[in-house]
């Protein structure tokens, strides 16, 4: 009986041990699992038991307890009743997870939208996609190609894939709960769009990447030589943690801070700028705080965006969510159908050309996809690169927008291609290099 109590005492004082290093984590875990639903059901409109069994079912945020408030649009989920965290669902905003800052009922702005369809074939309109063919395209081995991501369906959870050639719709196909009407969650591809809000602000020569980042607590300090560019490119120089594994500079500020363009302001320097190169999500939500500070009003902020860039190619399916402040999470919360991601990518195909209207320059491209100094030729600004082959079957001058869990709009301006893949696995379960090396191989 007292080995029996002994072994019971030390699997307590185990029990508690590990709830007692884990706890501080739980916020984050139904944090995500908060967010994601809320986010899948009002936004995307799937069925909770979906997104249950498929987008949650990861290690450590499958132990979260999920539900649905349908009358005041919210989702809560908690670990096992411990940390319940709740995402309410604001019109034109997305979903945001409360916190103390929350007042219910405050009232808040929403961005006003220009859903007026183009009658002009889909992508440049909303009319159907014309039938075309090409003698360019091996069809025979384009089947090939895109059967390739729906193979072995376990491991690659390939959801969604659409194929642009010289601006015509030549492939798409979508698993079942999956149409061409189904916003996706673009998590860093969102990072590409809020960029070229920045080269839009140029070309209309509002601004230009070379000033010094505008922050007034840096204007003392060796931050204060920090421009656009060096965010841009992150190669800023200042502290950041992107693990997404433990409680770090992104988990806390996805998921606990009300105003994330905060979190890589306050960052100490730990190089002069150019000297590293530092993926950081703190940054994108940085440089969309001081996108606001372009703009008289909060309005006019939330308005650009979607008039200038998003509304103008007809992507209306669009939405970046805000956090609590009205910022845009421009980091990781964009949001659109596989049709209108590949709209965004054939613009940058197009050179920033759009049904004769200019939104921004080859130069800007041409910035975009310069290597950025110490990222091993993989990252211009706030886009992905293939400069150095990364993709050896793959043309060079491949660029893409990239997301968590293999979201990805592939630009490869050499073959008139706009690719977009989306789905829940990324490399080395989904074969980047072999799939697009089949697929180029299609067009002569």
């Amino acid at each position: 009986m007292k080995i029996f109590k002994r072994i019971l005492l030390f699997l307590l004082i185990a029990i508690a041990v590990i709830v007692y290093l884990n706890y501080p984590k739980l916020n984050i875990i139904s944090g995500y699992a908060s967010k994601y639903m809320a986010s899948s059901v009002f936004v995307a409109k799937h069925q909770p038991t979906y997104i249950i069994e498929n987008d949650l079912s990861m290690p450590m945020v499958e132990l979260a307890d999920t539900a649905i408030d349908n009358q005041d649009r919210s989702a809560s989920a908690s670990v096992h009743g411990l940390m319940e965290r709740k995402t309410i669902d604001r019109q034109g905003l997305g979903s945001v997870l409360v916190n103390g800052d929350y007042r219910e009922g405050e009232q808040y702005l929403q961005p006003e939208r220009n859903f007026t369809k183009s009658q002009v074939p889909y992508p440049y309109g909303h009319l159907p996609a014309e039938d075309s063919i090409f003698t360019t395209i091996d069809y025979d081995q384009l089947q090939r190609a895109v059967a390739l991501p729906f193979g072995n369906a376990e491991q690659q959870k390939t959801r969604t894939l659409l194929v642009l050639y010289k601006g015509h719709l030549i492939h798409e196909n979508y698993v079942d709960g999956f149409d061409k009407d189904t916003p996706i969650l673009g998590w860093s591809m969102t990072k590409s769009i809020l960029a070229t809000c920045f080269g839009i602000l140029q070309y209309q020569e509002k601004l230009n990447v070379e000033w010094p980042a505008p922050i007034t607590e840096w204007e003392d300090d060796e931050r204060k030589a920090i421009t656009l560019n060096h965010l841009l490119r992150m190669q800023s120089g200042l502290a950041w943690d992107e693990d997404y594994g433990s409680i770090s500079d992104v988990t806390k500020m996805l998921f606990l801070d009300s105003d994330m363009t905060k979190a890589q302001r306050t960052k100490k320097a730990i190089a002069k700028p150019t000297k590293i190169w530092n993926y950081s999500s703190g940054t994108t939500n940085l440089l969309s705080g001081i996108l606001r500070q372009q703009f008289r009003s909060h309005q006019e902020y939330l308005d650009f965006p979607y008039s200038a860039l998003i509304d103008k190619v007809g992507a209306h399916s669009m939405l970046i969510e805000a956090d609590l402040k009205g910022n845009f999470v421009g980091s990781s919360y964009g949001w659109a159908s596989t049709r209108d991601w590949a709209r965004l990518g054939q613009l940058y195909l197009d050179k920033g050309q759009w049904n004769g209207e200019q939104l921004f320059t080859q130069q800007w491209i041409d910035y975009i996809t310069e290597p950025t100094k110490l990222s091993d030729g993989v990252y211009g600004a706030h886009f992905w690169l293939n400069a150095n082959g990364k993709y050896p079957d793959v043309p060079k001058d491949l660029y893409s927008m990239n997301g968590f869990q293999g979201q990805y709009v592939f630009i490869i301006p050499s073959k008139d291609l706009v690719v977009v893949r989306t789905g829940l696995a990324e490399e080395p379960d989904f074969d980047i290099n072999n799939f697009l090396a089949h697929l180029v191989s299609a067009v002569n």
